[in-house]
């Protein structure tokens, strides 16, 4: 099994990274292999409300200039996704929102290709908008009928200057406890693949409240 992390920070060794780390190192003691790609230093714009991809359903965006499709592939063969991102005013990084966006339109409207793998999201920050930032990644996890794992707090970690945040006691025990917990979620979910088939799909309903 193996899981593909998301890097939103511009900073490739910033605190983001620190965080992503540390649940990679606890995902490696239960035999998983973390890849760790940097989205926050990547010039990546934002969806163009095209429709490209609904009309498409080829599983790319109609962007090419960057790697988002081939990150799109990555992701779905893996096992396990892990979003990282730093706090920019109390939201998600901007070249990381921009990632997201598109993505999860495009594997949203590929027939759910994100559907029952394990996600996870965790946040660095200075001081606050950690909550803020981390619900807008969790967004996208529940969008994509994925399964969260969970730690024994809100997945935040602090520090400011970069590498601080592995003095955060707690927040490092998040990410460890973050981690074992998404090795045995994704281990139960490989284990149970043999026994107990999956709900049937649903396609998506759209509606608006305009009459």
């Amino acid at each position: 099994m193996n899981v593909v992390a998301f890097n939103g920070s511009p900073n490739k060794n910033g605190n983001t990274y620190h965080a992503i780390q540390m649940v990679a190192d606890a995902l490696a003691q239960e035999g998983i292999a973390t890849e760790i790609i940097h989205v926050g230093n990547k010039a990546i714009r934002g969806c163009l409300a095209c429709g490209q991809c609904f009309k498409k359903r080829n599983e790319q965006c109609v962007q090419t200039e960057d790697p988002v499709n081939e990150w799109i592939q990555k992701m779905k063969a893996a096992d396990g996704i892990l979003l990282g991102s730093p706090v920019h005013f109390s939201a998600i990084g901007g070249t990381m929102k921009s990632f997201l966006d598109r993505v999860f339109y495009v594997t949203g409207v590929n027939n759910g290709m994100l559907r029952h793998k394990v996600g996870a999201s965790v946040v660095a920050v200075r001081r606050s908008g950690g909550l803020p930032t981390f619900n807008q990644l969790n967004n996208f996890i529940c969008y994509s009928e994925m399964l969260m794992p969970s730690a024994n707090y809100w997945n935040v970690i602090h520090g400011t200057r970069p590498g601080e945040a592995v003095k955060d006691e707690e927040g490092t025990q998040i990410m460890r406890t973050l981690g074992k917990n998404m090795a045995w979620l994704m281990k139960l979910v490989e284990h149970g693949k043999a026994t107990i088939p999956p709900p049937e799909r649903e396609n998506k309903i759209y509606m608006n409240f305009i009459r």
